[in-house]
């Protein structure tokens, strides 16, 4: 990986306290196993929105993959199709949702929204998402605005700006009739040309849909940056805008980047389906409270309503233990995929979905349990 993705996919926000913290809590759960159980046979399988799963795992929603490795999503989608573990394409992602369904065929996948400031845009990519065979919509809400990270800032580091973890927009309908509309616009005044402008002008034009001269006299590869940049923050976002949403699919809706119980049972009185308390892996916010720390009082929170993931510091088995001992139904795994993504493409993160099963499996046995069922608080500790 370059200096440039690295630092964007490793970095967190601020002095990255809340990436640490999450880590830390993982550290202060500890397992009690049990003697005696006859754990010769274990099964791992969960049951999720009517479909069973070999693993409570999921492959959570990164964007801008082609960073670690040419073959972005599409090797992500392979290799989750070859191991059964749902993938949830990102509204970031490198390549079309439609393309990477295809990739996978009838294996699970969901898909994750960006509610950006258009609506319209929005229930298109909703549409999109159910036509291509999405189960779920994962809705994430901790990201109305970028945090503060300083690994990108030092080296003035943006992908967006580069058409780079675009491309479910780029291969939107309403999102290229909006292009459209604001090619027809006045022009911004030009900026003092550098180097650096022409090379950036350069690799954003050759990575848009179209070839370079049709993009380079168009401008359209500007003016699709520009306005992704305008419309992807919404900060306005409150609890009513649900309603939309829940209009405009029929598919169960979860709310990502939940942490305090009180949201969670908001959700849940409006209908929404499932739960993903998330902290975006510490990239938001600077000394927030570890996604694990929090699972606890959520699940109280909502009992057996609707039910609740976990996302955020899982590391390996002993993590998935962990979790799903403190209430939660499965977990999202997120950096180490990407990792393997980029040392070895589809064959990378097919090993990193490997070894996390394995060692979960291996964990349930040693801990004493042979099915989900008998992972429970009870095999826990607190260390200190």
């Amino acid at each position: 990986m370059s200096a440039d993705a690295f630092a964007y996919v490793a970095g967190s926000a601020g002095l990255e306290s809340t990436a640490a913290a999450n880590r830390e809590a993982f550290e202060r759960l500890r397992i009690v196993p049990r003697v005696f159980r006859d754990v010769a046979v274990r099964d791992t399988s969960i049951e999720l929105f009517g479909r069973r799963l070999p693993t409570p795992l999921l492959l959570a929603p990164i964007g801008v993959l082609e960073m670690a490795h040419r073959d972005a999503d599409l090797a992500v989608a392979r290799a989750a199709a070859a191991e059964g573990v749902p993938m949830i394409f990102s509204s970031q992602a490198s390549v079309g949702m439609e393309d990477c369904a295809a990739a996978m065929g009838e294996a699970p996948r969901w898909f994750q929204l960006y509610w950006s400031t258009s609506d319209e845009l929005a229930a298109s990519l909703v549409g999109r998402a159910e036509t291509s065979g999405c189960a779920a919509i994962v809705v994430t809400l901790d990201t109305t605005l970028f945090g503060w990270r300083p690994r990108d800032l030092d080296l003035a580091f943006l992908p967006f700006s580069l058409a780079k973890g675009i491309a479910q927009y780029t291969s939107d309908p309403v999102f290229q009739r909006l292009v459209e509309q604001r090619l027809r616009e006045p022009k911004p005044p030009a900026g003092r040309i550098t180097p650096q402008a022409v090379r950036s002008l350069v690799e954003l034009t050759r990575r848009y849909p179209g070839t370079f001269w049709h993009n380079l006299r168009s401008g359209a590869p500007r003016a699709a940056v520009r306005l992704f940049l305008d419309i992807y923050s919404r900060p306005s976002l409150t609890w009513d805008d649900l309603a939309f949403l829940r209009g405009a699919t029929k598919l169960p809706i979860l709310l990502k980047g939940v942490l305090d119980p009180d949201d969670a049972r908001i959700a849940v009185d409006r209908g929404v389906s499932g739960i993903v308390v998330s902290n975006h892996g510490g990239r938001q916010v600077d000394g927030a409270i570890a996604s694990i720390d929090a699972l606890p009082a959520v699940v109280d929170a909502v009992g057996d309503q609707v039910p609740v993931l976990l996302d955020s510091g899982i590391r390996g088995g002993a993590d998935v233990f962990k979790a799903l001992a403190l209430g939660a139904r499965a977990v999202l795994v997120g950096r180490p995929y990407v990792y393997g993504l980029a040392l070895a493409g589809e064959k990378g993160v097919r090993e990193v979905i490997r070894n996390f099963q394995a060692e979960f499996d291996l964990t349930m046995g040693l801990a004493g349990c042979r099915s989900i069922s008998e992972v429970a608080s009870t095999r826990l500790a607190r260390a200190g």
